[in-house]
């Protein structure tokens, strides 16, 4: 395979550049083409020559919009892109009063198998690159004449199984010569894997790291997340404390309500309990109803109970609004569909 442009540092292309003859000055301007998401062809201030040479020795990941959904309710938009190999993945681009915010993939598919997700059913196929991840966000700015100003990695797949590339895409989209999304402006979203988030921590890239919890105990969580029988709540609640001292970062708690699963009384209470003196915050997510799994959204009442308990013990708790409610924007759902479409017509 060859190498992708659109992953490379602007130090790694000089390098390349050097040793193929070209002129330093033209690597930074392949750089900041290969950023915005252009192909070599329309690369205008590189020769056909350079260009025809670029082409043969690397690829650049483009996307293809297979479809694109837009909610009558709140104007999300999500789209299914068509990947270079034939897979899928998906992304939603939300409207706030900040500006625009893209919810983007970090792999095809997942092999946390996290009970409620539509994604983890189908187990993973791959991991994206840094610039397929990149080209998320450049392929939706084109689409809707927009600036995207921030970033969650809560797509598809689980961003520190896919660490490399992950950082490395963080490091690229925040280059003042790509993109230059600030890392104050991304938030990076895992089911727990404790040995990454130390790793991350190291790092100290000044992120918002949101953790999904979704339960307050170790056989509760056991029972929907799979990745807890590896990293407890309590093995993961101290790496959490840890990357706190490390960045003088808020974590951010993510808490699918289930009814009657992990809504009750005593559940906030415990919540509570584990989470004391934190600097922390919960986003209490209503689950998105997914095929299968039967579960349903927490009631009205029970929720405002969880948030008022919460609170109660000194936690700062929200409720997310829903965003593109009436086009199914969680994740994971038009690419089953369309694999299964694909799989039929190959029959």
């Amino acid at each position: 395979m060859l190498r992708d442009i659109r992953s490379m540092t602007l130090e790694e292309i000089k390098d390349e550049f050097k040793q193929l003859g070209f002129p330093a000055y033209k690597a930074k301007q392949v750089f900041v083409w290969a950023q915005k998401g252009a192909s070599f062809d329309q690369m205008t201030d590189i020769s056909k020559e350079m260009r025809a040479i670029l082409s043969q020795r690397f690829q650049n990941c483009n996307l293809l919009i297979e479809k694109r959904l837009v909610s009558g309710i709140d104007n999300t938009v999500k789209y299914l892109y068509k990947l270079g190999d034939g897979n899928y993945i998906e992304s939603v681009v939300m409207s706030y009063h900040h500006g625009y915010s893209v919810c983007v993939s970090t792999q095809v598919g997942c092999r946390m198998g996290c009970s409620f997700c539509a994604t983890g059913q189908e187990g993973l196929v791959r991991d994206l690159l840094p610039g397929e991840i990149i080209a998320q966000i450049t392929t939706a700015q084109k689409d809707l004449g927009i600036r995207i100003s921030n970033v969650v990695l809560m797509g598809m797949g689980e961003p520190l199984d896919n660490f490399d590339n992950v950082v490395r895409f963080l490091r690229l989209v925040g280059d003042e010569n790509g993109l230059n999304i600030g890392m104050r402006h991304i938030s990076l979203s895992t089911c727990g894997i404790v040995p990454k988030i130390y790793d991350l921590a190291k790092l100290d890239l000044q992120l918002t790291l949101s953790v999904s919890l979704h339960a307050p105990n170790d056989e509760l969580r056991s029972k929907t997340m799979p990745v807890n029988k590896a990293y407890p709540i309590y093995e993961l609640l101290k790496a959490c404390r840890d990357y706190i001292s490390v960045t003088n970062r808020r974590i951010s708690f993510e808490y699918a309500l289930i009814d009657g699963v992990n809504d009750s009384t005593e559940n906030a209470y415990e919540l509570a309990s584990k989470l004391k003196g934190m600097l922390c915050h919960v986003n209490l997510i209503p689950v998105n109803p997914v095929e299968k799994t039967g579960f349903m959204a927490s009631k009205k009442k029970s929720t405002e109970n969880f948030v008022k308990i919460l609170e109660s013990k000194g936690i700062t708790a929200t409720v997310r609004r829903t965003l593109g409610a009436d086009i199914n924007a969680s994740c994971g759902q038009l690419r089953r569909n369309a694999e299964r479409k694909d799989n039929e017509n190959r029959q």
